[in-house]
């Protein structure tokens, strides 16, 4: 897969550009919640900017497709520089929070959509629909960068919360945010500079040039799964306000970095595995399996009380992620059509995005009230929700069409059926 030609030259500047997206929420709460001296403030700021990511984002995606991806990051890095800098001045010359929310509208609607990107990329150089041509017909290896894909964005995870908070504790406040807006303008200007691998515009992909263009959204089996990664994101945004609320109550902050890049690490490191695994069983009960593990793993984050439990049932949470989000992202290529998957691919990042905005509002709430371990309760509510919303609509995770076939190790297909 990595010798694809052309990888390489969207692959690293893809993954400078994406890295700040793990840090602009917890750069957020720990800005806010110092110059404030609240977590509920902090958690609603992080939620208004998550919940305009989660509105803007598709829309951003349903542009790349039509007129490209160059034409829509250049304007929105550049927008999203602009507003973090706002962001930051306004808290720290403690302005009213409504002001606060005024500049938390934008710079959550510039978020770049690296990922989704990235993934579009991947189908259209494997798939023959990038700038220069491609093969002609789709490649096998579409699963392999599927779940490359996942692992990247979870070794961003793994980065990003601990780098921020290391700067927002150890250098100032307002450094998490900084670094958030410098790398996302290098970075994504130099991904957008990498013209020759971006997908044509308006490009169908390879064999499907008669599917009328149509809304991600519209694909019912994407609704199901926007609803999963709602839930996905109740566990970041209830992990990264309710494990900062923590470290503050014992009277260690540091630890905070420390705890997220465990849980963080479990996620990268089941991704791993899961593209490396020769599956037997189809993805849709992958997803209900690995789904319920995880709403089992994050009903006993509230009852812990000690950094070494929390930091191994943490793990524990972090890898049961990797599992729901990987196949999720699979699926999208067997239910979209290709000239909506950037489309399809960002209104799942705006679901994470969207539950982790509702979980930070709601477990800064409870952890102002009641203390961090009313905040992990947070986690549990959300996947609990959404678990049964899967199980209910499981139907509509079907294939658009018979013999799909899903990845067996890293380079092989093997048929599986559609349960």
């Amino acid at each position: 897969m990595l010798r694809t030609p052309g990888a390489w030259t969207f692959l690293l500047p893809g993954f400078a550009a994406r890295q700040p997206f793990a840090m602009l929420t917890i750069g957020i709460v720990l800005l806010v919640q110092h110059t404030t001296g609240s977590f509920g403030s902090a958690g609603a700021v992080a939620a208004v900017t998550g919940v305009s990511m989660a509105f803007f984002a598709p829309q951003g995606g349903r542009l790349a497709d039509r007129f490209g991806q160059r034409a829509v990051l250049v304007p929105g890095v550049l927008l999203h520089t602009v507003s973090v800098a706002a962001l930051i001045a306004l808290a720290l010359a403690g302005a009213p929070l409504w002001a606060l929310f005024a500049a938390a509208v934008p710079t959550g609607a510039s978020v770049p959509q690296i990922g989704p990107m990235v993934r579009s990329r991947w189908a259209a150089v494997l798939g023959g629909t990038a700038g220069t041509g491609g093969s002609g017909g789709v490649s096998p290896l579409l699963p392999t960068a599927a779940a490359f894909e996942s692992v990247t964005d979870e070794f961003t995870f793994v980065i990003g919360p601990v780098l921020a908070t290391a700067l927002c504790t150890g250098v100032h406040p307002a450094a998490g945010l900084i670094a958030e807006a410098a790398l996302t303008l290098a970075g994504g200007l130099l991904f957008a500079a990498q013209r020759r691998t971006q997908p044509k515009p308006g490009a169908r992909g390879a064999g499907a040039s008669a599917e009328p263009r149509t809304s991600a959204l519209s694909v019912p089996g994407v609704r199901v799964l926007a609803v999963a990664f709602l839930g996905i994101g109740s566990v970041f945004g209830g992990m990264q306000v309710s494990l900062t609320a923590f470290a503050d109550e014992i009277g260690a902050p540091g630890v905070n970095g420390l705890l997220y890049g465990i849980f963080a690490a479990g996620n990268m490191l089941a991704g791993i595995v899961c593209g490396a695994v020769a599956w037997r069983t189809g993805p849709r009960r992958r997803l209900l399996l690995g789904y319920a593990g995880l709403t089992l793993a994050a009903s006993a984050l509230w009852a812990v009380h000690s950094v070494a439990l929390l930091a191994g049932l943490g793990l524990l949470v972090g890898l049961c992620i990797a599992p729901a989000l990987i196949t999720g992202y699979t699926l999208v290529e067997s239910l979209v059509p290709a000239s909506a998957r950037t489309e399809a691919f960002t209104w799942l990042t705006g679901a994470v995005a969207l539950g982790q905005a509702a979980a930070v509002t709601v477990a800064g709430r409870l952890a102002d009230s009641y203390g961090a371990s009313a905040g992990f309760v947070v986690p549990l509510v959300g996947t609990a929700l959404a678990l049964a919303t899967v199980v209910a609509l499981r139907s509509r995770l079907a294939p658009r069409a018979s013999g799909r076939v899903a990845a067996r190790g890293m380079s092989h297909r093997v048929p599986v059926t559609v349960d």
